[in-house]
């Protein structure tokens, strides 16, 4: 198994399907136009599956798959079903903003799909529309209770903003309690299209975790190994939330994560600017094991601390302006799926 510079393993694979996204979050998608992946440069399934069948003998075991929205994708469940089916893959989850959920949840849950994880940043119609750009807050809400009808184990995101939805904490807690799901709530990052981001927005773990004192009472830590992103807590009557606080707190020192993009360039950092290319070697009829050989020298030469380095900064402004995004879309959130 790899491990890199500070001997971290690789054992998460973030599987971007799409870069295509039905929705336009005011912390991913703030510009009015944006450079879309060419749609034939997109990895077929096949290739897809030839990839991680090559990550997998390294150590991968769970594998998320994510967009842009990846319910846009076509025959999405065939993909699933073809994953799903490979005993190394020991965690196969999906992230959705929930809007076509409703429609896939059934075929998602037949195929093998484990878990889900649908983004909810409000329970406000005009603020989600004001912080997506459409009015589907219904269809969401639809979606989330299929998943949980079809039996998934599920998980709510918020990213909570200043000002935005910072009031909505209990409201939000208290619906996650009601549909069977554990939310997580996330400081706003400053990565990829987040090109409006300011650090008074950000709402820090400490505040976060005070204002649901104050409403709830003491709150327990939950003591867990492992690399999630989220730290987990426990209320009174039980209830278990995550709060994800790259921004404040990195986790860098427990990263095991990295990205493909639906076009397969390979990302070693949520805050790497750049990526190796490895549908080229795929569809130049490279063997798996020199692909292997090449992803093991990227992984055992991995020094990223993209969190911490960002936080050391004295003076902190959005990763990449406007300007930049449009030179090259790899560094958008909707095409390396955050």
């Amino acid at each position: 198994m790899p491990a890199d510079q500070f001997g971290r393993s690789l054992r998460s694979l973030r599987l971007s399907v799409t870069d295509r996204c039905n929705l336009r979050c005011q912390y991913c998608m703030p510009e009015p136009d944006y450079v879309w992946l060419p749609r034939e440069s997109l990895l077929t399934f096949e290739e897809i599956e030839t990839l991680v069948d090559t990550f997998t003998p390294m150590g991968v075991d769970r594998v998320r798959l994510t967009g842009g929205e990846p319910l846009l994708r076509r025959d999405l469940p065939t993909l699933v079903e073809a994953l799903a089916a490979r005993p190394a893959i020991e965690d196969l989850a999906l992230t959705t903003n929930g809007v076509l959920l409703a429609e896939h949840a059934e075929s998602l849950r037949r195929a093998g799909l484990h878990r889900l994880t649908v983004s909810l940043d409000t329970l406000d119609a005009g603020r989600f529309r004001a912080l997506t750009r459409v009015d589907d807050l219904p269809r969401v809400l639809a979606g989330i209770d299929a998943a949980r009808d079809a039996g998934f184990p599920l998980k709510l995101d918020t990213v909570v903003m200043r000002g935005v939805n910072d009031d909505e904490l209990i409201a939000l807690l208290e619906f996650a309690k009601r549909v069977d799901a554990e939310i997580r709530f996330i400081e706003y990052m400053d990565v990829g299209g987040a090109t409006r981001w300011d650090p008074a927005m950000v709402v820090p773990r400490e505040e976060i975790l005070a204002a649901l004192t104050r409403h709830y009472g003491p709150i327990v830590p939950i003591e867990e190994d492992g690399a999630a992103p989220a730290d987990r807590f426990r209320l009174a009557d039980g209830t278990a939330f995550g709060v994800i606080s790259s921004t404040t707190h990195s986790f860098c020192h427990r990263c095991d994560r990295s990205r493909l993009t639906s076009d397969g360039m390979w990302y070693l950092c949520l805050y790497a600017t750049r990526g190796a290319d490895l549908r080229k070697p795929v569809r130049s009829g490279a063997s798996i094991e020199a692909i292997r050989e090449l992803i093991v020298s990227a992984w055992n030469a991995r020094e990223d601390r993209g969190a911490e380095d960002r936080l050391a900064l004295g003076h902190r402004t959005p990763l990449v302006p406007p300007s930049g995004l449009k030179k090259d879309p790899h560094l958008e959130m909707h095409t390396r799926g955050g």
